[in-house]
């Protein structure tokens, strides 16, 4: 079950139920960028003072498109914290059937396949991006991102609207909120996993157990776990001991400020295009008391509920489907009206 709110700084609101699913199209076909990960792809910003990262990605195309090709309108998928372009992969294919369009997932720096850098902050982490959507020459692209990866698409919007066609946060607002102690106790968790040199994915799940009892946030910690070669430059074969992908210290150190939001007055800057919100119900990260802050920054806002908690889009992956499916169908509606007002204006 969900439910689509809409909001607007006039203070208007109306509850619009959910229509049948969009019809099938023909399923997506992966495409998956190999690129070798290294320091040397830093590409220093002098502007900014600091170095983006080339991000990883997997791209998945539709078999029956609605656009032009891969640099029209395409979705950007973002992960959250410990995730990867990975976890997006299943409802990545969905939409590009169901859409039509292009969808990247993406590799945000220091997760998956991407570079590691010292610095981890989401003002870092929306210079990649926007490196990425530069690089590839895409036009209006939609940015989708959940927790993490959330603000990360609304600092990039905030940041260069004019490139942006809409965005999508999961279960994450522009606010500053202090992060949760889970995931300090998790990378507690998983250094010990590192110093004990497991070989098999059950030892790490019987030490990281002692630090978090849910099985399936385990099972998503663990699956940053994998075998590196010998002397790490991919010529050997992988060891038999299992280790994190993601550079712990890195993360743990940045932890601080994952709660952070790099923009703070929204009199200063607004994102004045269309932006869906969906939180899970049963998840404290998008409370009712934010809203008015989501609404100064992204006045043409939609609110929409999904039954299930802050790891949604897997706990509910259906209703989330039909989340999307039906914020499209709004949005093409709309633009046909327009452009049939203008046309016989």
């Amino acid at each position: 079950m969900f439910s689509l709110s809409r909001a607007r700084c006039s203070g208007y609101s109306a509850t619009v139920t959910s229509p049948s699913a969009l019809s099938n199209l023909a399923s997506s076909v992966l495409v998956r960028n190999t690129s070798k990960t290294n320091a040397g792809w830093l590409r220093i910003q002098r502007s900014r003072g600091f170095a983006t990262v080339p991000l990883v990605y997997d791209h998945h195309a539709p078999a029956k498109p609605s656009v032009r090709d891969e640099k029209d309108s395409p979705i950007l998928f973002l992960h959250g914290l410990f995730g990867s372009k990975k976890n997006n992969r299943s409802i990545s294919k969905v939409l590009a059937r169901d859409l039509g369009r292009h969808v990247f997932a993406l590799d945000l720096r220091n997760h998956g396949e991407s570079p590691h850098d010292h610095r981890h902050d989401y003002t870092s982490m929306a210079a990649d991006v926007l490196e990425f959507i530069s690089q590839h020459g895409l036009e209006q692209p939609t940015l989708i991102g959940h927790s993490m990866g959330a603000k990360t698409v609304m600092a990039v919007a905030l940041q260069k609207p004019e490139i942006i066609a809409n965005i999508i946060s999961v279960d994450n607002a522009p606010v500053d909120a202090r992060i949760g102690s889970d995931f300090a106790r998790y990378i507690q968790g998983m250094k010990k996993i590192d110093e004990a040199g497991v070989t098999r994915q059950a030892e790490a799940d019987k030490i990281l157990e002692q630090y978090e009892k849910s099985l399936p946030i385990r099972q998503f910690l663990l699956g940053n776990l994998h075998r590196p070669s010998g002397n790490g430059n991919g010529n050997e074969a992988p060891s038999s001991v299992q280790k994190f992908r993601v550079p712990l210290n890195i993360l743990g150190k940045a932890l601080d400020h994952m709660g952070d939001f790099p923009f703070k007055d929204p009199c200063a800057v607004r994102f004045e295009k269309p932006a869906l919100f969906i939180r899970g119900t049963k998840s404290h990260y998008v409370p009712d008391e934010v809203i008015p802050i989501i609404g100064q920054f992204f006045p043409r806002f939609e609110m929409a509920d999904v039954e299930a908690g802050h790891w949604l889009i897997s706990e509910n992956p259906e209703a989330f489907r039909q989340g999307l499916s039906t914020y499209y169908l709004l949005l093409s509606t709309t633009k046909s009206l327009s452009d049939n007002i203008y046309a016989n204006v």
